[in-house]
C-alpha cells in the first residue's frame, strides 16, 4: 500500500511544483482546483468502499479538523514550493516521523529500538538533503511559518483520521471536508475565470488529482495501520524523486547524494524491521 501511495504522490508532487512555479496559481486557486476535483473523484469511489458516518459531534468535529488540515496543507505547500523544490519540501517532513511513531506507541504499539534506529537513520538523511539546499537563495524568513503549518497539517491529518475513524470512516471524514473547502474558496478562486485564462494548465492540474485521490484512499488505509508508516510515505516519495532526478542526470551536491542514499537505507530497514516484528 505504501508503494502504491508513493507512486501516486510522486506524480502529483511534480505537478504541484509546476502549478506553483510554472503556472503560478495563487494559493486559493490551487487549493480550490485540488479540493473540488478530488471531491468529484472521491464521490465516484463511494460505491466501492465500506463507509460509515455517525450523527455525533465527533464526526462533525473530524470533518472540520480535516478541512483545516487540508486547507493548510494545500495552501501552504504552494507558498513553500516557491522557495524549495518538491524534493527539499518532502525532506522537511522527516520531522513528523518521530511524532507519528510516538503517537503509535501511545495508541498501544510496542516500542521497537530497531524501528527507532531506522527513523533516526532516515532523519539524518533528510537533514543532509535539507542542508544541501542551503547554498541556494532560499528566504527561510518568508516560508518558516508556512513550512511549520504545512508540517503540522500533514501530521494532524493522520492523527485526526486515526482518532475519529470509530465515528466516521476515513473517506467520510475527507470527502465532506474537501467539499466544504471548495465551497468556501469558490468566490475567491473564480474557477470560470481560471479556466478561461489557463484552460490547458487547469486541465493538467485537475487531471493529476486522479492519482492524488487514489493515493489518499490508500493512504487512509495505511493510517489505520500505523501513523509511523503513514509518515514514512513522504521519505519514500523523496526517494522516488531522487531516483527520477538521477535518471534525468540532474546535478546533485555530495550532501544531496549522501542524504538520498541514507534515506533509502532508512526506509528499507524500517520496513524490514516491521516484518521482523
Amino acid at each position: 500500500m505504501m508503494l502504491a501511495v508513493t507512486s501516486c504522490y510522486t506524480v502529483t508532487s511534480l505537478n504541484d511544483k509546476y502549478a506553483s512555479t510554472g503556472a503560478k496559481f495563487s494559493g486559493s486557486e490551487f487549493t480550490f482546483l485540488m479540493c473540488s476535483s478530488m471531491t468529484v473523484f472521491l464521490m465516484f469511489s463511494l460505491p466501492f468502499q465500506k463507509i460509515h458516518f455517525t450523527l455525533t459531534w465527533q464526526s462533525f468535529a473530524a470533518v472540520l479538523l480535516i478541512a483545516v488540515c487540508k486547507l493548510l496543507e494545500f495552501y501552504m505547500s504552494i507558498l513553500v514550493l516557491r522557495q524549495l523544490s518538491a524534493f527539499e519540501m518532502k525532506a522537511w517532513l522527516g520531522i513528523t516521523l518521530f511524532a507519528s511513531y510516538i503517537t503509535d506507541v501511545i495508541y498501544g504499539a510496542p516500542i521497537s529500538v530497531l524501528k527507532l534506529i531506522c527513523i533516526v537513520i532516515t532523519a539524518v538523511g533528510l537533514i543532509f538533503i535539507v542542508r544541501s539546499g542551503e547554498k541556494k537563495e532560499v528566504d527561510y524568513k518568508r516560508i518558516v511559518l508556512p513550512l511549520v503549518l504545512y508540517l503540522g497539517a500533514k501530521y494532524g491529518y493522520g492523527l485526526v483520521i486515526k482518532s475519529f475513524s470509530e465515528y466516521a470512516s476515513p473517506t467520510m471524514q475527507l470527502l465532506p471536508a474537501l467539499a466544504l473547502i471548495s465551497l468556501v474558496l469558490l468566490p475567491k478562486a473564480a474557477p470560470w475565470k481560471l479556466i478561461k485564462k489557463e484552460p490547458k494548465v487547469t486541465f493538467i492540474v485537475v487531471l493529476a488529482r486522479i492519482p492524488n485521490s487514489i493515493g489518499m484512499l490508500i493512504e487512509n488505509a495505511v493510517i489505520s495501520t500505523s501513523l509511523a508508516s503513514y509518515s514514512f510515505i513522504q521519505p519514500m516519495i523523496l526517494v522516488s524523486l531522487f531516483v527520477i532526478a538521477l535518471i534525468r542526470r540532474e546535478q546533485y551536491s555530495k550532501l544531496n547524494l549522501i542524504g538520498g542514499v541514507i534515506c533509502v537505507c532508512g526506509v528499507i530497514l524500517f520496513q524490514i524491521a516491521g516484518n521482523i516484528l
